[in-house]
């Protein structure tokens, strides 16, 4: 029987079946060379584990199966894979970049992207006309978009860029590391690439690095990613690979259990007296909400953010009266986690110093609510 729902295709991990074990979870292949046949010809298809390591096949199977795209490589980390996209590019394109996105990418391509000669430009994407005045015809050639946005979470009308860009004759990548394939298939609106953080929600246990990269369907620009991966070495190791394939298989449940909780979690402070912003795209005066509930099904995602009144103090007061709530780096684990980040970001970060950034595990909802709420009273007094 063909599995047909996504939530089956994540549980089982697609169905593989070891056939000289009969074991239903794969082993982690650590070789790193293969035999040639006698002729001297890889008729197995496998030459050298940097890039072709069968541990790998199944995490990028079962993510290419999930996000309906042609095909799918795993990288060592979410960065590995948002830079090889760029670096597909050649000296003097012109690539427009949301102003709100994750922040060590945007500050890679202030720097490093520039060193290389492509031309970044830093636009509102919820604004579609400044995305359209950005264009520079036949010299834009990509158009990156993050949705939702870390740490504001703003919400881009994928479908809506993906018109833009490609009668531009340009390229559509979205980062739906916070969305995952649970709630929104770029693939779907039209997007030519999909990157994923995997370290985040796809393994969603906080011990994996990794990135991956879908596509749509080949293409040039594909194909150098493809080489780029293979000629810099930028791939994760076997182990990474089969936790990542482990983590999948929880992928829905663990997304829908975080979504349903952040939901409740936001309405319930976003008219708290010690509160002076929620931000998430579920509650209904969130700006971007009806585009959310577009192209989001399901859910609104597991990360929101809260500005706590009183200020940058207040903030970080808070953050250091939880006690269930953990404060670290990072998202999509099955912890629930929270971060003041204008901290972490630095200067030029879009995050109010208010801000508090949260990633809603699957831990009990109220659970969290009366940390919230303990912590909040504690950094009043």
């Amino acid at each position: 029987m063909k599995m047909q729902k996504p939530e089956s295709i994540a549980a089982q991990a697609l169905g593989w079946i070891d056939e000289s074990t009969r074991e239903i979870v794969g082993q982690i292949h650590t070789s790193t060379t293969y035999i040639r046949d006698e002729d001297n010809q890889y008729r197995n298809g496998r030459v050298y584990a940097r890039d072709h390591n069968p541990t790998f096949e199944q995490a990028e199977a079962v993510l290419n199966a999930l996000e309906g795209g042609y095909e799918t490589r795993l990288f060592a980390s979410g960065m590995a894979a948002a830079t090889a996209v760029f670096q597909a590019l050649n000296p003097g394109d012109h690539v427009i970049a949301p102003k709100v996105m994750y922040w060590s990418l945007r500050n890679w391509l202030k720097t490093f992207a520039t060193r290389w000669g492509l031309h970044i430009e830093f636009v509102d994407a919820t604004d579609l006309d400044a995305v359209r005045a950005a264009i520079q015809p036949g010299k834009t050639k990509l158009i990156w978009i993050e949705t939702p946005a870390n740490p504001l979470w703003h919400i881009t009308d994928i479908a809506a860029m993906c018109e833009i860009a490609h009668a531009a004759g340009a390229l559509v990548a979205v980062d739906s590391t916070c969305a995952t394939p649970v709630l929104t298939r770029p693939i779907e609106h039209g997007a030519d690439i999909v990157m994923h953080a995997a370290t985040k929600y796809l393994n969603g246990h906080s011990d994996v690095v990794a990135g991956t990269l879908t596509a749509a369907r080949d293409f040039e620009t594909w194909q150098r990613i493809r080489s780029i991966r293979a000629q810099i070495g930028g791939v994760a190791g076997p182990f990474e690979a089969w936790l990542l394939t482990r983590g999948m298989r929880t992928l829905f449940p663990r997304v829908r259990t975080a979504c349903a909780g952040a939901q409740r979690i936001a309405e319930h402070f976003s008219q708290h007296p010690l509160v002076e912003e929620v931000l998430y795209p579920g509650l209904p005066e969130f700006v971007g909400h009806q585009i959310a509930a577009k192209q989001m099904h399901g859910g609104f995602g597991g990360m929101m953010s809260i500005r706590v009144k009183h200020g940058e103090a207040a903030a970080i007061a808070v953050a250091a009266n939880t006690q269930l709530w953990k404060r670290a780096t990072s998202l999509g684990g099955v912890e629930s986690l929270i971060e003041h980040r204008s901290s972490v970001e630095g200067e030029g970060t879009p995050a109010p110093k208010d801000l508090l950034r949260m990633s809603v595990g699957i831990e009990a909802t109220q659970d969290l609510i009366d940390d919230f709420e303990q912590a909040l009273t504690a950094a009043s007094r």
